[in-house]
């Protein structure tokens, strides 16, 4: 009668962990609300309401990403606006977006996205691959990533 280590249960555990995929293109979004630099904002304003989300990625008409549009860029619009008496239906994404983005690699490993999570201070990173968006990772997705793998040895 032999009796299992328990040290040999861990190590057979760490093997499944290596085998499982942990990189951000397993947990990216592929299904994105994209929108158009020549929109304007306020189609930005009904879209974010609608799907309950805080941006999302600007892209061209050969899906490159050329910015991010947020909430707060919205927000921001409604307070010039305001302020400078101008009607807000004039505004396109365009004159809002924040055009420098920083995007992410999809091959990169989800702590290590975590960690650039924690240090930019950004609530999602669009991946881009041969100048193309192809996706978009989120803290939830790295949340659900760390769900998924919970109880299993990290590293």
């Amino acid at each position: 009668m032999g009796i299992k280590s328990f040290q040999g249960a861990r190590r057979q555990q760490a093997s499944n962990t290596e085998s499982q995929s942990l990189t951000v293109s397993d947990y990216m979004t592929t299904s994105l609300i994209t929108f158009k630099p020549d929109q304007p904002i306020e189609i930005v304003m009904q879209a974010l309401i609608k799907h309950r989300i805080s941006g999302g990625p600007v892209v061209n008409d050969k899906n490159e990403l050329v910015g991010i549009i947020s909430e707060g860029d919205c927000i921001k619009q409604i307070s010039e606006s305001r302020y400078y008496n101008m009607p807000m239906q004039d505004q396109t994404i365009e004159k809002h977006m924040v055009s420098n983005v920083e995007t992410i690699d999809g091959n990169m490993n989800i702590f290590d996205a975590a960690k650039k999570f924690l240090e930019s201070k950004r609530r999602r990173f669009p991946i881009v691959e041969n100048g193309k968006l192809v996706g978009q990772i989120s803290q939830k997705d790295i949340l659900k990533a760390a769900m998924t793998i919970k109880g299993q040895t990290w590293k």
